[in-house]
């Protein structure tokens, strides 16, 4: 059976206006009104926390975020707290996964094979960690995987939401990762495309640049894509 991945490029858009349109997907894709859908973009300087919170581990106060421009979000996926912002490459993944044969574990290291087939365009040796989701060069994080499994309202499965920041410019590690305990662990650092290649790079083009190796991963035949303010057309 042939399979097809819609891709959706949305610049940069608010994080509560992308939370609501992945519910509004999420829906449509369990009714199978739409194919799988990847949304990729950017958002303002953003904290987000998941199901896992640990207040402490966001340093700033609320005078020191409202100096900064930072907004917070308490949200549903897995994981603490991470920061969003420009210069960060970052997918929704909005994919049906039947559930018969379902291995929730493999589908967060298919998204982690996937970037790691990026930057091995770029020469870099992406690995894992095994006690922690994400991708990581050495001791430094790359990109951020938190997700959500949300069952299906018409079919036997899930469909998922949230998931990966790719920080691709230098500037993503001071302007917000400095506010956090991203993800609560202290002992490593994180970096960025930009940093480990020397390149000034754009992020929109990584994002191109990653479409096959995501399609490679998770079995697409074919990738179709969209401007943002087409995301709903074929709804």
């Amino acid at each position: 059976m042939t399979r097809t991945l819609e891709t959706v490029r949305l610049s940069k858009i608010d994080y509560g206006e992308a939370w609501e349109l992945q519910k509004e997907l999420v829906l449509e894709i369990g009714r199978e009104e739409r194919p799988d859908t990847l949304l990729l973009l950017e958002h303002p300087p953003t904290y987000t926390i998941g199901t896992d919170r640990h207040p402490e581990h966001l340093l700033y106060g609320p005078e020191e975020l409202e100096r900064r421009g930072i907004r917070v979000y308490q949200i549903d996926r897995g994981g603490d707290i991470t920061y969003h912002g420009p210069g960060q490459l970052v997918g929704y993944p909005l994919i049906y996964l039947d559930a018969a044969g379902l291995d929730l574990h493999a589908y967060l290291r298919s998204l982690e094979e996937a970037i790691i087939g990026l930057l091995a365009e770029f020469g870099i040796a992406g690995g894992r960690k095994p006690e922690y989701t994400g991708v990581w060069v050495g001791d430094a994080k790359i990109a951020a995987i938190g997700v959500k499994f949300n069952r299906a309202r018409t079919r036997r499965g899930f469909v998922t939401s949230h998931g990966f920041a790719l920080n691709v410019k230098k500037n993503v590690e001071a302007d917000g990762f400095q506010g956090i305990i991203p993800c609560g662990i202290t002992e490593y650092g994180v970096t960025s495309l930009e940093t480990l290649t020397g390149q000034t790079l754009d992020v929109e083009t990584i994002g191109e640049r990653l479409l096959p190796h995501f399609a490679r991963v998770f079995g697409y035949d074919g990738v179709v894509s969209r401007e943002g303010s087409r995301a709903k057309q074929g709804s």
